[in-house]
């Protein structure tokens, strides 16, 4: 069997193709890179690298040719057609490759009222994908814990985690644990052959209260809960270009859209997730 993983350089994408290698050999691994050089180290140990642009499907027929299962991680872009399209053209290089497997990586903000600003495209993938004939499952990740940690020195100097989600808690996974999953199912047919819709969370889910005293625990400064507006919130963080789009998830967050907690992690791997006092404790 032969993978390929797209956005294989980039946070999540490096921890699947560590995750998949487990499984198999490098050979059969083909990484999707859209900047090349970023990938010189796993061309160096003998991955095999092809070049990507989600918008120019000849180049992705090219690199999806020979490939029986695609890894599909999408761009970052904040635009919901932009991702659509996007993916539509991935999804038309697939086709004309002969490529009948994907796993899809999504997110848990698929709600038909969910506000946050990517959430039309979360909820049109399972329905696109039911339309399309091939062999996939959906893979959808709660909010990231990995961010946390670069965050703390921030709460610490603020003495408090200032998300605007009220008393409401919210579902967490780290990367690892994603690509963990990811890898596993890429590599069971049985886990993606019957349009599966998987949602992978740690074992429960954390109100901000609860977050600030694992923080406090962790680092050893005393971190409160001081909830901002979600418009004070996206003004703070408008300089790094995203404060709109974080604060409309947290938006979601505060209307209870973000708190499901599943046993996917455990069904799919045999094993607990890591926690989120044991993630922070490992990576502070």
């Amino acid at each position: 069997m032969k993978y390929i993983i797209t956005g294989a350089t980039g946070h999540l994408g490096q921890y699947v193709v560590q995750e998949l290698s487990k499984f198999t050999a490098p050979e059969n691994i083909r990484v999707g890179a859209h900047n090349p050089t970023k990938a010189k180290k796993f061309q160096e140990a003998g991955y095999e690298i092809a070049a990507l642009d989600y918008n120019d499907v000849d180049l992705m027929v090219k690199a999806f040719k020979g490939i029986d299962v695609l890894i599909y991680i999408p761009s970052i872009t904040y635009s919901v057609k932009g991702r659509i399209d996007e993916f539509e053209n991935s999804l038309t290089a697939m086709i004309k490759a002969g490529v009948e497997n994907i796993v899809d990586v999504s997110f848990i903000a698929d709600q038909y009222n969910n506000p946050f600003q990517m959430a039309g495209y979360y909820a049109y993938l399972p329905a696109r994908l039911a339309s399309t004939g091939l062999n996939y499952a959906i893979v959808k990740n709660s909010l990231y814990a990995d961010p946390l940690v670069p965050y703390l020195p921030e709460l610490i100097e603020r003495h408090n985690v200032i998300y605007p989600v009220g008393d409401q808690a919210m579902s967490f996974i780290s990367r690892q644990d994603s690509a963990e999953v990811i890898a596993n199912i890429a590599v069971k047919p049985y886990l993606r052959d019957k349009g599966q819709n998987y949602l992978l969370t740690m074992d429960k889910n954390y109100t901000m209260s609860e977050l600030s005293y694992i923080m406090t625990k962790v680092t050893g400064e005393e971190i409160g809960y001081a909830p901002v507006t979600v418009k004070k919130f996206a003004e703070i963080y408008q300089a790094e270009g995203d404060g709109d789009e974080l604060a409309s998830m947290y938006q979601a967050a505060a209307m209870g859209l973000m708190d499901t907690v599943t046993d996917d992690f455990a069904h799919i791997t045999g094993h607990r997730p890591t926690n989120m006092e044991e993630f922070l404790t490992n990576n502070y």
